[in-house]
């Protein structure tokens, strides 16, 4: 054992000239660490161990274990943590760790992952591009994409940092991201678009267009047992919907009709069915189907009509952004409004309040109508 100056610790071989070096130290603690440096090159032994005297000196945590972290057991870290706080987006984290940080990290030391491996990574990302299951490019990756990336790999080095497992992370930046889709239906946009959807899926973007709730998580799903046509509501549960809150919106008179004659439907069918919105097709080679079958795509569907209804490219998120403005512009209070369409904070009901042309005009009036008062006095 070759010792330093006192306090400075030690490198040595445990057998003379055979294996790897290791290191020896006293902590903060005033406790005495051996560790190996999993190397058998002498200078490797010393700059790990002017890292752990270093960090003892500056009254920083000592972590012997801090070169073993790697960037596959810090993901593992991030999906557990993630299924233990009962995160829905869990699928989709795991797929792009899978596609596309293991591919570029994977194996790498977490403590080797500098700023340079970071802004790489982002280098490599935009150069690939979106990939088709061929193997082929069919476009360009966005920005917002990279970030929901950059974010995962962010949340493994808190994580890390978090159970002592690492003393520091590197910075990786945010990228600049395109604006928010800014897209609404007009009422007669709406119309257009319902006239040309099959029947049987009407009632269910009539309600989304008039609670603004999320088409696939909230509209499609939704079952009788929420609905109380006594108390003129329909409710979610607490848990049901994206931020774990439960919701309730008031009946209108066109929700209520709405809800009347999918319940007079869904007596018709002479079956029990639990949800509000259950979808059939209609004749298929000339005759009707003995039995009800669910529409298979309902994307397909809502595509075809909005491209007849002279109105492409529109998503039924849209419905969103409509309720909200509606809403605003029929007075109702933010806090009211933004417990009807599940809103938790007014940053987010604001993004998806947008001012249009006709706001703009109803605003002009207004002036107009002050001036007028004014006038008068």
């Amino acid at each position: 054992m070759r010792r330093r100056s006192n306090g400075s610790g030690c490198v040595y071989q445990q057998k003379k000239g055979r294996g790897f070096w290791w290191i020896a130290y006293r902590g903060p603690d005033g406790k005495r660490h051996h560790e190996s440096s999993g190397s058998t090159r002498k200078e490797d032994a010393n700059r790990m161990l002017l890292k752990r005297t270093g960090a003892r000196e500056h009254n920083l945590p000592v972590i012997p274990k801090v070169e073993q972290l790697t960037f596959n057991a810090a993901a593992d870290a991030v999906l557990a943590d993630m299924r233990t706080a009962g995160r829905r987006s869990i699928n989709v984290v795991e797929r792009r760790i899978n596609k596309h940080l293991l591919p570029f990290f994977g194996g790498m030391r977490m403590a080797g992952i500098t700023a340079d491996d970071v802004r790489r990574y982002i280098t490599d990302r935009q150069e690939q591009g979106i990939v088709n299951r061929k193997g082929k490019r069919v476009g360009d990756v966005s920005n917002a994409e990279i970030n929901r990336e950059l974010q995962i790999l962010k949340r493994a080095f808190i994580l890390a940092m978090s159970e002592g497992r690492l003393g520091m992370r590197p910075r990786i930046p945010h990228l600049e991201e395109s604006q928010p889709r800014a897209g609404f239906f007009e009422r007669e946009q709406f119309d257009a678009v319902c006239r040309h959807l099959p029947e049987e899926l009407r009632p269910v973007v009539q309600f989304a267009y008039l609670t603004g709730w999320r088409m696939a998580s909230e509209v499609l799903p939704l079952e009788w047992r929420r609905v109380d046509m006594a108390r003129a509501i329909v409710t979610l549960d607490p848990g049901t919907t994206k931020n774990g809150e439960g919701r309730t919106f008031v009946l209108t008179r066109e929700l209520r009709t709405l809800l009347e004659e999918q319940e007079r439907r869904r007596k018709a069918t002479g079956q029990i069915v639990p949800w509000v919105f259950f979808r059939m097709v209609g004749k298929r080679g000339g005759r009707a189907p003995k039995q009800p079958r669910p529409i298979t795509s309902f994307s397909k569907a809502w595509q075809a009509a909005c491209r007849a209804a002279g109105c492409p490219g529109r998503i039924p998120h849209d419905f969103r952004r409509t309720a909200v403005r509606n809403l605003d512009r029929a007075g109702v209070p933010r806090s009211v409004a933004m417990r009807m369409v599940g809103h938790k904070t007014e940053a987010i009901y604001r993004r998806y309040r947008i001012v249009d042309e006709q706001d703009l005009r109803d605003a002009a009036a207004l002036l107009d109508a002050g001036a007028r008062l004014r006038e008068v006095k």
